[in-house]
């Protein structure tokens, strides 16, 4: 009996605790994506004696990605999110079959879980202010192109205020680097390596008129930039946490006139004003104007430009026909003064304009081969967008003309400095990525992008890209310049891809 009176005792605290506990909701988001392509000449330049895509890539590739979200909801005013990924091996955000370490190769045995985002979200008491800490996705606004600036995951606070139907603010501090520099790298190794950023976004929504104003400063410690312990030249982010990362939007193609250690924090700022009207609808007109500026206590490290974009669009039954257009500043030919290119952390996809030339979608196949921003670069395209003549089927068809906006005289200035001619494709130079276009440079691309919804979870996307590239071949511009070890063999590049996608 004493047992049983235990027994029932214990129950009895145990259901009176759980009545006086908040009951927590939990909820799961998923993805799942399986990606085949095709395709050759990444890098336009005839794989440079090799028979795959590019350095580092197949002309065939088979990738998978999969996502986990997952929330817990105490109320509308307070929970937590944990977001997890599986993939992103060396190039990227997916699991290449195959490839040995990454879980994908005979065995299948591999430790490549990672940790995507992980915030609070909370309210504070009495107050419509919404804050949100950790490490979560952050973008800058547009209306076209996500941003051409930063959207990314990183860690850091923001804090969103609605003062009416009409007008709201937010404000954010992120950290994108802290901590990262060595004895290897750096005379003070964790003293002033840091690379902290706040701003203020002002959404202003109104009948058919939507405007946000934006503004963001980053604050960059000399440490992040040390080349060697002498500094005796700064081309790159060295730091463990950067080498492969904002080095390319932040730095000048040349740092070589820099000869001694930067003492002061570098100063870099952005302003930008997108927006659109609908007030005419089913008639679109969206935009982007942006100006941002990174400046140094050596002019030779600094780096401004700005980018303004245009769309037009239509909205019919059957599709919405649009025309765009873009201009971003480019690169004189003054390597003391820095770069006149517009400098960025991490642009973000898909860019609406161009899935292959630049930052494209985030699940289907391969993109970014001309760069992951629009920098030093112009364009104009038009396109059908979501043609639809059966169910659940649905197709994008576009047309792009691209050219470069850097002065081609810069080649030859870089070469008496660095005693080699740049290629157009060298991401090896620090302050670039992906193709060089000069304003004698460009090309044009077709794309065709499908999307078949097969169940209501589950979509089949299907995508074929072709660009051919028109470069100058005089001595004066490329004709001097090497390409993976030898001379210049540029090619078209193209791919195809068909990628299947659950998502719940």
């Amino acid at each position: 009996m004493k047992k049983i009176a235990v027994l029932v005792l214990a129950a009895g605290m145990l259901c009176a605790l759980s009545g006086s506990a908040s009951a927590i909701d939990f909820s799961a988001k998923g993805r799942w994506a399986y990606n085949f392509s095709y395709g050759q000449h990444g890098n336009f330049t005839e794989g440079g004696g090799r028979t795959g895509y590019s350095a580092t890539e197949d002309e065939f590739e088979a990738a998978q990605q999969i996502r986990l979200q997952l929330e817990a909801r105490a109320s509308e005013n307070l929970s937590g999110t944990v977001h997890f990924e599986i993939g992103g091996y060396n190039r990227g955000m997916m699991q290449y079959w195959g490839t040995s370490g990454n879980g994908s190769a005979l065995g299948a045995d591999g430790t490549w879980i990672k940790v995507k985002n992980s915030f609070l979200d909370w309210t504070v008491p009495q107050t419509d202010l919404k804050v949100r800490m950790g490490i979560q996705p952050m973008q800058l606004p547009d209306y076209i192109n996500n941003s051409q600036v930063l959207a990314d995951d990183v860690a850091g606070i923001t804090a969103s205020y609605a003062f009416n139907e009409n007008v709201g603010v937010t404000a954010f501090w992120a950290r994108l680097f802290n901590d990262n520099s060595t004895a290897a790298n750096s005379r003070n190794p964790g003293y002033m390596d840091n690379f902290d950023a706040v701003g203020l976004t002002l959404p202003l929504t109104f009948n058919g008129v939507n405007l946000t104003p934006w503004g963001m400063y980053a604050g960059i410690g000399p440490a992040l930039n040390y080349n060697n312990v002498n500094n005796s030249q700064i081309t790159t982010y060295v730091s463990s946490a950067s080498a492969g990362g904002p080095r390319a939007g932040m730095l000048p193609l040349y740092g070589g006139f820099h000869k001694s250690k930067l003492t002061e924090y570098g100063n870099a700022g952005w302003v930008g004003l997108p927006g659109q009207i609908t007030l005419f609808d089913p008639f679109r007109i969206a935009w982007d104007v942006v100006y941002g500026s990174v400046q140094y206590d050596d002019s030779a490290m600094n780096r401004s430009g700005w980018l303004a974009t245009l769309l037009l669009e239509y909205k019919l039954d059957w599709s919405t026909p649009g025309l765009y257009g873009w201009y971003t500043s480019g690169d004189d030919d003054n390597l003391g003064n820095g770069s006149e290119r517009m400098p960025n952390i991490h642009p973000n996809n898909p860019n609406d304009f161009s899935e292959f030339a630049f930052h494209g979608d985030p699940i289907v196949g391969r993109d970014s081969i001309v760069g992951k921003s629009m920098t030093g670069t112009w364009g104009i395209g038009v396109r059908l967008k979501d043609m639809s003549f059966v169910d659940n089927l649905s197709h994008t068809f576009r047309i792009n003309y691209i050219g470069g906006t850097n002065d081609p005289a810069i080649l030859k200035k870089l070469n008496n400095a660095t005693g080699r001619w740049m290629a157009p494709n060298d991401n090896t130079v620090a302050g670039r990525e992906g193709l060089y276009l000069t304003r004698n440079d460009s090309l044009v691309e077709f794309g065709l992008s499908t999307k078949y919804k097969m169940y209501d979870n589950f979509t089949v996307y299907i995508e074929a890209n072709y660009d051919a590239l028109f470069l100058d071949k005089s001595s004066s511009v490329w004709g001097n310049s090497l390409m993976n070890g030898k001379s210049d063999r540029s090619a078209d590049a193209w791919n195809t891809a068909v990628t299947f996608v659950y998502q719940f």
